[in-house]
């Protein structure tokens, strides 16, 4: 397939769509790989890193090495959730990296967006190079880029790819969702058999959480936001139909709080829902009274730190999506 998505190609919407385009992909991996060639996939657990994932473990196998790096700044169970999926129910050659503590090292003391975004790529690139390097007779390298990558960035993902690996570590690329948009690799995935909560995924940055912990991360606010996610995402999830995307952040900033007739300084989580059809331009979302109310209460009871809730109203523009 080339590079233009051909004005004439239909748009995979239903299930048997979704089986002819695996079944045409599988016989192009496999044309193109060969009988003998060995790929290697950085997973995020993302569903564009999932369904090509997928894809190549029907197309080759074991010739398919997955690496799935923890920088630390993933959401609650995330994880937990590539390995129970990718290596106990698909049976896939798959290397877990727990490099949590080496990223959380190197971003310690930084506050400024762009930096803490540039030491999480390097690092992640890093990380990768050095896991490939272990392996030998790696000829191909998987990437999820999706349609929209292309018409965006010149086929550069900036924050899933792994360019910027050492000139010995350059492989031939395969990528065989490239031509499809997102709600199509979503179909893809449901056909594949990938559960709901991970073809559903929301959309979420590179950097992770990294960019959710406003300000220099330190590793208690950082877990206070992992923590507070899990439940505006459990809660907001429950709306019909769910917002497009919802999450929190924590601000770099503590206010008073009263707790045992005692005043103590806490942080503030903010709950962002937001509905948007390009992510060009987005909506804040209604969020019922009594819903906000829960997700307060329990925030405030089951996350340690945290003694302020707020709600982030602002549309975009001028707010962006993410605070940072």
């Amino acid at each position: 397939m080339s590079n233009i998505r051909p004005s004439d190609m239909e748009r995979i919407t239903t299930r048997e769509l979704a089986e002819k385009f695996i079944e045409e992909q599988i016989a192009e991996i496999k044309a193109q790989v060969g009988d003998e060639g060995k790929v290697l996939l950085a997973l995020s657990g993302g569903v564009d890193s999932s369904v090509v994932a997928a894809l190549l473990i029907k197309a080759i196998g074991d010739r398919l090495v997955c690496v799935h790096v923890n920088h630390g700044l993933l959401r609650k169970g995330e994880p937990e959730q590539v390995i129970s999926v990718f290596r106990e129910e698909l049976g896939a050659n798959l290397i877990y990296v727990d490099a949590a503590d080496r990223f959380l090292d190197k971003l310690a003391g930084v506050a400024e967006p762009e930096t803490k975004r540039k030491i999480i790529g390097a690092e992640f690139i890093d990380v990768f190079a050095e896991e490939a390097e272990k392996l030998e007779g790696i000829a191909f390298l998987a990437q999820g880029t999706i349609y929209p990558d292309i018409l965006e960035s010149d086929g550069v993902k900036a924050h899933h790819n792994v360019g910027g690996l050492p000139e010995d570590l350059q492989f031939e690329l395969v990528e065989p969702v490239k031509l499809l948009y997102k709600d199509e690799v979503r179909v893809v995935g449901s056909a594949l058999g990938l559960p709901d909560s991970m073809v559903y995924r929301q959309p979420f940055p590179g950097p992770g959480l990294g960019v959710r912990c406003v300000g220099a991360i330190t590793r208690d606010r950082l877990e206070a936001v992992r923590e507070a996610d899990a439940i505006v995402r459990e809660e907001i999830g429950k709306l019909e139909p769910a917002p497009w995307q919802y999450f929190c952040a924590i601000p770099d900033f503590v206010s008073t709080g009263v707790k045992d007739d005692k005043r103590y300084m806490g942080w503030a989580v903010v709950i962002r829902a937001i509905n948007t059809v390009d992510a060009v331009t987005a909506e804040a979302v209604e969020i019922p009274w009594q819903m906000l109310k829960r997700i307060r209460d329990r925030i405030i009871a089951e996350v340690a730190g945290v003694n302020r809730v707020l709600w982030d109203v602002s549309d975009k523009p001028v707010s962006t999506i993410e605070w940072e």
